[in-house]
């Protein structure tokens, strides 16, 4: 794992920003993997400032989402379909048919979810796969207790995402109870694994994840055996890190053609 760690989430961001723009440029045929929920948000209001402000172009750039909730249409104002085209989407030029979000409404939701792997092995597989990191340590909808070598399916939503949920649906018992998510062996098959967490409620979990032992009770802990996750944090998130120390000499001390 590669730790970085920033003043706050906005400069966090911008390094992030900075990650994917590069991809782009460097591979206009990239294929991109998604995430949802706060975290994000900053990360894609970058881009889409990047993207008005030097043309950077994602026309034949192919996206990936994590996941939907099961049971939804794509309209709904909570689903994952209109979070991303109300904060990515609809400011930049990747062309519909490149967009792929999990199909919450298939009527065979096990179909879907094969057709879903398939799509991404057909695209070539992910460059780089966006995460955010749960306060349970699940990436994805992983939740604890999920297999490492997972891949995209329906999971039960633990009460903790359902609690976080909550305020899109009018209260946690509104909540879909299942979700379609990429498996945990399908995020790794990704390149590049490039996690988010800002704030003192990710501090637990973040340090579970990078200095705990890999076990599916953190799915984030798989990322420990990943060849290249970068873990990008505010000052609040890395608080209980006992190496944060290490992390940042490392970062600061970086040969110039490794930095970002």
């Amino acid at each position: 794992m590669e730790i970085i760690i920033q003043p706050d989430s906005q400069q966090a961001s911008q390094i992030a920003a900075r990650i994917i723009a590069r991809l782009v440029r460097e591979k206009p045929h990239s294929v991109l993997g998604f995430a949802t929920g706060n975290t994000p948000l900053q990360l894609y209001q970058n881009l889409v400032a990047v993207h008005g402000d030097t043309g950077l172009d994602f026309s034949d750039v192919t996206s990936f989402n994590l996941d939907e909730y099961i049971g939804i249409p794509p309209a709904h104002p909570s689903s994952f379909h209109s979070y991303m085209w109300a904060h990515l989407f609809s400011h930049i030029n990747m062309p519909k048919e490149r967009i792929n979000i999990p199909d919450g409404l298939a009527g065979d939701i096990p179909a879907a979810c094969r057709k879903y792997e398939q799509a991404i092995r057909t695209a070539g597989g992910i460059d780089v796969q966006v995460l955010g990191l749960g306060t349970n340590g699940h990436i994805g909808f992983n939740e604890p207790s999920s297999s490492l070598s997972s891949r995209t399916r329906i999971k039960t939503l633990a009460d903790d995402s359902r609690l976080s949920a909550g305020p899109g649906f009018g209260g946690q018992e509104n909540v879909p109870t299942h979700v379609i998510t990429m498996g945990l062996g399908t995020i790794m098959d990704a390149k590049m694994c490039l996690l988010l967490a800002f704030g003192k409620k990710k501090a637990a979990a973040v340090a579970k994840m990078v200095e705990g032992p890999v076990t599916a009770m953190v799915p984030g802990s798989v990322l420990q055996m990943h060849p290249r996750a970068v873990i990008i944090l505010d000052k609040d998130a890395a608080a209980e890190l006992k190496m944060a120390y290490y992390y940042n000499w490392v970062h600061d001390h970086k040969p110039d053609w490794q930095k970002y």
